[in-house]
């Protein structure tokens, strides 16, 4: 059983690109947390904003909807501007261009603009000023395991990390009025903005790795980001049986590294047909060779969290 702490650990599951494997362990985590003898009320975040995936195997349903306004962009009043040109001068993005509706205005194009507000500052007229964007939305929902959070950033839009941020913050809220021990965090791939704002607070990285050509680099990548945070962390290994020579690698440079490996997942045919059916593979196939070794990381997961005493 997890122990009791002041307020809720965080787990953050990441791999140094996509399609490893990580969102369908963390959605293994989520039913293993709720179905044990001793059932977690463990919180998740699908922190992978832009493209998240994590509720297509949970089975939200959403209790509350919310939009979420991230930068914003200049606009201009045809009304007040003179065509006096220095907002092209200034801008360093090519954002203004003329306005074919008024032969002595200009306007701003909203792709273009950066939202740096230079022109703002610089227009004599003071024809131009920032508008706040609508960029995506984000969710609390119901799962059959317990309170997701999870968010959709519009197709081009930028600020991720800010709406990870969000989402991840509205959890541990969750997290602490429910007295939930633990938060689990479906990261973002790679190394980016979005996954500096997935590690912040993080208490434990579980880095999900595969032994293919990359999958040393990436993991070398991810394993760079948790320590730069100082964020302890460990390995797993998915379809550690296809590419036997990778596998001995990555158990080579682990071990060269400190890092311990909590487990070794085969390659398993059960686990594409547990995503066809939007099912956890531990819930729908519990005796699978995959739904094994994950039952077994889960174990020594809370471990992590929970050491023996003595």
């Amino acid at each position: 059983m997890l122990k009791s702490f002041d307020r809720a650990k965080q787990l953050i599951i990441l791999s140094g690109k996509g399609g490893t494997g990580k969102t369908s362990l963390c959605a293994a985590f989520a039913h293993l947390s709720s179905n044990t003898d001793s059932s977690i009320c463990s919180v998740f975040v699908d922190a992978d904003v832009d493209a998240a995936n994590l509720s297509l195997v949970l089975r939200p349903d959403p209790s509350s909807h919310h939009e979420f306004w991230g930068g914003s962009l200049a606009e201009i009043n045809t009304e007040l501007c003179s065509g006096c040109g220095v907002c092209v001068s200034v801008c360093r993005y090519d954002a203004v261009l003329p306005n074919p509706d008024h032969s002595t205005a200009f306007r701003i194009d909203p792709i273009a603009c950066d939202g740096c507000a230079a022109c703002v500052y610089a227009c004599p007229q003071g024809a131009i000023h920032m508008v706040k964007q609508q960029e995506g939305h984000w969710f609390q929902s119901s799962t059959p395991f317990g309170t997701l959070f999870h968010a959709e950033l519009f197709p081009g839009k930028e600020n991720s990390g800010k709406l990870v941020t969000l989402v991840k913050q509205q959890a541990r809220l969750t997290a602490d009025d429910i007295l939930s021990p633990l938060v689990i965090i479906d990261g973002p791939p790679g190394i980016g903005c979005p996954v500096i704002s997935a590690c912040a607070g993080a208490d434990l990285g579980l880095i999900v790795t595969e032994p293919s050509l990359a999958g040393l680099h990436d993991l070398k990548r991810a394993l760079d980001t948790l320590r730069h945070f100082r964020i302890p962390s460990v390995i797993c290994i998915n379809k550690a049986n296809i590419y036997i020579e990778g596998a001995k690698q990555i158990r080579e440079y682990a071990n060269e590294q400190g890092i311990e490996i909590l487990g070794e997942i085969p390659f398993d045919e059960h686990v594409p047909q547990s995503m066809i059916r939007g099912s956890p593979i531990t819930e729908v196939f519990p005796e699978s060779p995959a739904a094994k070794s994950i039952r077994q990381i889960w174990k020594m997961v809370l471990e992590k969290f929970s050491p023996e005493e003595g």
